[in-house]
Parts: structure tokens; C-alpha cells; sequence
């Protein structure tokens, strides 16, 4: 899953939001030295990861991509799929998406001295652009897709998955749903069971 999934699967929970949220900049078990809630937040994350990969309806998802896109399909579902919790997300959520945002950027800038260096040369960008707000519109999704094939320049080609999310868009979002309903379901269990 992506950014707001990760954060949303958190359960309100800072020290965990932050552990989950960073968990992609940490290599291997190079995080016993944060605070022991950030390391749960992390193993959550992977957890959360190794459930999404294996999960029939995501390699329904991911098959459909297979053909044009390759090893990066599960990346643009990862993406394809934050766009449908933001753009459900009163369906998941009693705080409105832009105030969820907000205070998970203020999160995010009250623990700016234990983030990785990859995470503090993203976050003046994630912030200014609001990339997680935009989620829930077409044009953010494709400025992610756009920023992610510059990153592989350009061999991944991502900058047109846009077009298979419009062309399957239905199909991305009944996948997204009976999978996120699984993916609580195993992450609360997960999160309780780390506590």
C-alpha cells in the first residue's frame, strides 16, 4: 500500500504513524535505536506489505497492469489504490481527509530529528504539493505517476498508467474495496497484537 494507506492503518496512533510511515527508508533491522512504538510502527508496516503482495484480489490488480508495465504494476496499485481510499474516504474515516492531513504533517515536523535523511529531502515536497490530499483526484494521481517514471527514468513508463486507471477504473475500485475491508481487518489485529 501507499503513503494514506499506511498512515490510515496506523489507528490514530503517532508514534506508529511515524514507525509505518518511515518503515520503506530502513533497511533490514537498522531501526533498534528509535523509540520501541516507531520500531512496532515499522515491523506494522511490513506486515501490512508482506498481507498486500499476496493478496489474490491485489495480484487481480496487479495482472491487469503486468503486460505494459512489468515489476512496477504492484507500485502503481499500491498508488491506484490510495487514490480510491482518498477519494472514499468518509467511508473509512469520521475526520475529514484535509484535517487528517494537516495533523499527520504536523506529526511529521514535531519529529523531524528521528526521520531518515530520505524522508526529511521529501517532506518540504510532500508538504508543498500536498501530495496526500491529491490522492483523491485524477490529475494528483498522475503527477505521482509522472514524479515515480522520472525517478526511473523513464523505463518504467508509469506516467501512462493513468489511462489503465481510467480505461479499468470500476474494476481498480471493486478490487480496492473487498481488499481494504480484509486489509483493516488483518492490521488491527496486527496493531493490537504489537501493543
Amino acid at each position: 500500500m501507499n503513503f494514506l494507506a499506511h498512515l490510515y492503518l496506523s489507528f490514530e496512533d503517532d508514534q506508529i504513524t511515524i514507525g509505518n510511515f518511515i518503515a520503506d527508508s530502513i533497511r533490514g533491522n537498522k531501526y533498534k535505536h528509535l523509540p520501541e512504538k516507531i520500531q512496532k510502527g515499522i515491523v506494522l508496516h511490513r506486515a501490512i506489505d508482506t498481507f498486500t503482495d499476496k493478496h489474490p484480489i491485489v495480484r487481480q490488480s496487479t495482472k491487469r497492469l503486468h503486460e505494459n508495465y512489468s515489476h512496477y504494476s504492484g507500485v502503481i496499485v499500491d498508488i491506484f489504490y490510495d487514490h480510491f481510499l482518498a477519494k472514499n474516504w468518509s467511508d473509512y474515516a469520521n475526520t475529514p481527509l484535509p484535517h487528517f492531513v494537516d495533523n499527520f504533517y504536523d506529526l511529521l515536523e514535531n519529529n523531524y530529528d528521528i526521520l531518515p535523511i530520505g524522508v526529511k529531502r521529501m517532506m518540504p515536497y510532500m508538504i508543498a504539493d500536498n501530495w496526500i490530499l491529491n490522492y483523491a483526484k485524477m490529475e494528483g494521481i498522475s503527477r505521482v505517476l509522472n514524479g515515480m517514471n522520472r525517478r526511473t527514468q523513464n523505463k518504467s513508463k508509469m506516467n501512462f498508467a493513468i489511462l489503465d486507471l481510467e480505461e479499468h477504473y470500476t474494476d481498480f475500485e471493486k478490487e480496492f474495496t473487498y481488499f481494504f475491508e480484509e486489509l483493516i481487518i488483518f492490521s488491527k489485529q496486527k496493531y493490537l497484537s504489537l501493543r
